[in-house]
């Protein structure tokens, strides 16, 4: 159970930083919808989800006069650094997942766009499953953008698949490409594989992580008794 907003979570996170509680405050918010908020593993919730910086001040040092300081540009940068690495591990460790998947989105009207898309793919039923099967299926990629909510025009996306097998361009200007089955299994049948989104719409950009769906997810959620 796991898909932030965020979904059986408990992270805690400390500081000797000098800061104030209300840029400590806006440094966690910033970062948590940049990492833990945009995990899935397989799309349900649970209240046990929170997450939590502490800061004791005794780091030495003047504290950041505002959200401009380079101090507290550089603190936001590290905090951010610190929950994707939570973010990337939540999601490997998946019920009975065998794949990180990582969805990148470039070239979205806007960074929020690109969240939401991004975070729509990852949490695919049928991409997960496609990904746990190594079938290189771009359709089901741009089913879950599509209903992801945000306005795109599908002809201006590109999707590639990248992974220590590799690198393979599926799809273009919202059309499948040729590609040889062979080097597809080799790229998804890696233990981390990238989800390569490239669109046209502007600037925006964003990055969500999930794994793939596999038998080992049923046996985990089907096994015991409440």
């Amino acid at each position: 159970m796991v898909h932030p907003n965020m979904g059986t979570t408990l992270t805690f996170v400390t500081t000797d930083m000098p800061i104030s509680p209300e840029l400590l405050d806006q440094a966690l918010r910033y970062c948590v919808d940049r990492s833990l908020n945009q995990v899935s593993v397989d799309g349900d919730t649970s209240t046990n989800d929170m997450a939590v910086v502490l800061a004791n001040g005794q780091g030495g040092g003047a504290a950041p006069a505002g959200p401009e300081d380079p101090a507290y540009l550089a603190f936001r940068e590290a905090l951010l650094t610190v929950l994707i690495h939570l973010a990337r591990e939540l999601a490997r460790d998946g019920e009975g997942a065998s794949r990180l998947l990582t969805c990148q989105v470039s070239g979205a009207a806007s960074d929020h766009s690109a969240a939401v898309i991004s975070k729509a793919v990852v949490s695919s039923t049928l991409t997960k499953a496609a990904m746990f099967g190594s079938d290189a299926n771009w359709g089901r990629i741009l089913c879950a953008m599509g209903y992801s909510g945000e306005q795109f025009d599908y002809e201006t996306v590109a999707v590639s698949f990248r992974s220590s097998g590799g690198e393979l361009t599926v799809c273009q200007n919202g059309r499948g490409v040729n590609f040889d089955e062979k080097t597809a299994r080799q790229v998804l049948s890696q233990p981390e594989v990238d989800i390569l989104i490239e669109m046209t719409a502007g600037d925006g950009k964003a990055t969500a992580w999930g794994c793939d769906l596999t038998y080992d997810y049923v046996k985990i959620n089907g096994d015991y008794r409440s």
